[in-house]
């Protein structure tokens, strides 16, 4: 056996991906650290608390921009900033971890601008769905509705590969279906045993939806190449 050392120690990843999650890690590093006390010192330990304040996207914000069509640069600043903000070290783990995973898939076929227009988009319709149906308080912040738009661009590069042979289109939408179910017993438990439940999956199923949708659009060869395909017996 003849090892080779000059191999990578981890997979390649596109530039696009690691300019997403870098950022992510680094702000929940400060917030964490800030928290323990180790940065800012006693003020540190409200950073978290005030860049939800001043970053996560908030329905009466939202409503007050609608109803006055008023639309100033901090507020819209939300829409895009809220997905590298994160509650905790674990949440914000979990969607470094996604978009690294789900981001090296779509940007091994998407381009890298690409990646961004499904990412910030699938973020930005999340959040518009979120505040147009829902009224609450509580506030959306979070990679995850920008990680169902990449979970969208990975649905639709697989039904299109599948179309491409001929095989069962359907087969594409076994993870989002996954992902679904364990939303819908994740809700059950906390209505169960905390007496509410979160709407963040609200979002993240809209940014699904964008993710895939804008897919049309963006991928290699754009709608034109998909009707292609399509249309090939």
């Amino acid at each position: 056996m003849n090892p080779d050392y000059n191999v990578a120690p981890i997979n390649p990843l596109p530039p696009v991906v690691w300019a997403l999650a870098i950022p992510m890690a680094l702000i929940e590093a400060v917030m964490n650290l800030a928290q323990r006390g180790i940065l800012g010192g006693p003020e540190g330990i409200g950073w978290r608390t005030a860049a939800v304040r001043d970053y996560a996207v908030f329905d009466s914000v939202f409503d007050w921009m609608i109803a006055s069509l008023t639309f100033p640069p901090e507020h819209l600043i939300r829409f895009v900033a809220y997905p590298f903000l994160h509650g905790s070290f674990t949440h914000a783990l979990m969607a470094v971890v996604f978009v690294l995973a789900m981001g090296k898939f779509v940007g091994e076929v998407f381009r890298g601008w690409a990646v961004l227009v499904v990412f910030f988009g699938a973020a930005i319709a999340g959040a518009l769905v979120y505040c147009a149906l829902l009224s609450t308080r509580v506030p959306l912040y979070g990679a995850f509705p920008a990680v169902y738009g990449l979970i969208g661009a990975f649905t639709f590069i697989l039904w299109a590969r599948l179309g491409a042979v001929n095989a069962d289109r359907r087969r594409a939408f076994l993870l989002i279906g996954f992902l679904m179910a364990i939303q819908l017993i994740f809700g059950i438990v906390t209505l169960i045993f905390q007496g509410g439940a979160s709407w963040d999956w609200v979002a993240e199923f809209a940014g699904f939806g964008a993710g895939f949708g804008l897919s049309f659009v963006v991928s290699p060869g754009g709608w034109r190449a998909v009707l292609g395909r399509l249309r090939q017996p």
